[in-house]
C-alpha cells in the first residue's frame, strides 16, 4: 500500500503549484541554504495540518462551503501578494529583498488550497490504511523531497542567466507563474 501511496503523491507533490514555484524562486534568488528556514516552516506545517486533518480537525471546513471558499480566496490573495513582491524584488524603490523565513513557509502551507485538496484526497484514499502519524510523515517527507528538487532546479535555472539583470528576469518569470496559479486558485 505504501507504493500506491507514493504513486498517488508523485504527481501531486512534483507538479507546479504555489509552494513549488515559490521555493524554486526563493532558492534561485537567495540560494538553497537561505531557503531552508522557509522549507522547514512549510513542512512542519504540512505535518501538523495533515495530522490534524487525519484526526478529523477539518470536518468543519469541508461542511461549510463559505468557509472553504474564504480559505481558498485568502490563499489566492496571499500567493498573488507573494507574486507581486517577487515581481518587484530588487527594484530601486523597494526594500532590500530577503528570503522567505520559517513563518512565511508555514503561512504558505496554511493558505495553500492545493495542499488542502491534496490532503483531503490523501485521507479519502489512504486514511484507512495508515495511522495519522505515518500518513503525515510519508506525505511530508515526499513533499520535502519534491520542494528540495524544485529549489535545486530554481538555483540551476538562475545559473543559466549570466546577464546582470538575470535575477530580475528570473523573479518576474516566477512571479508571472505564481500570478497564474493565484488566479487558478481563486477560480477553482
Amino acid at each position: 500500500m505504501t507504493g500506491a501511496l507514493l504513486l498517488f503523491l508523485l504527481p501531486m507533490a512534483y507538479s507546479p503549484g504555489p509552494g513549488n514555484l515559490l521555493f524554486a524562486a526563493n532558492a534561485a534568488r537567495f540560494g538553497f541554504r537561505a531557503s531552508l528556514p522557509a522549507l522547514a516552516g512549510y513542512h512542519l506545517a504540512t505535518f501538523a495540518v495533515t495530522w490534524a486533518a487525519a484526526m478529523g480537525f477539518t470536518t468543519g471546513l469541508h461542511a461549510n462551503e463559505a468557509l472553504a471558499r474564504a480559505v481558498r480566496l485568502a490563499g489566492a490573495a496571499y500567493v498573488l501578494w507573494l507574486a507581486w513582491k517577487l515581481w518587484h524584488a530588487g527594484e530601486s524603490h523597494t526594500v532590500a529583498a530577503k528570503p522567505m523565513g520559517f513563518a512565511g513557509g508555514a503561512a504558505l502551507l496554511i493558505l495553500n488550497p492545493k495542499a488542502w485538496l491534496i490532503i483531503a484526497l490523501l485521507l479519502s484514499q489512504f486514511g484507512a490504511w495508515f495511522t495519522p502519524a505515518r500518513l503525515s510523515m510519508i506525505f511530508t517527507l515526499n513533499n520535502l523531497i519534491a520542494f528540495a528538487l524544485w529549489m535545486l532546479a530554481g538555483r540551476a535555472l538562475m545559473r543559466l542567466f549570466t546577464r546582470p539583470d538575470a535575477a530580475q528576469q528570473m523573479n518576474r518569470l516566477f512571479a508571472a507563474l505564481l500570478g497564474i496559479v493565484a488566479i487558478w486558485m481563486a477560480l477553482a
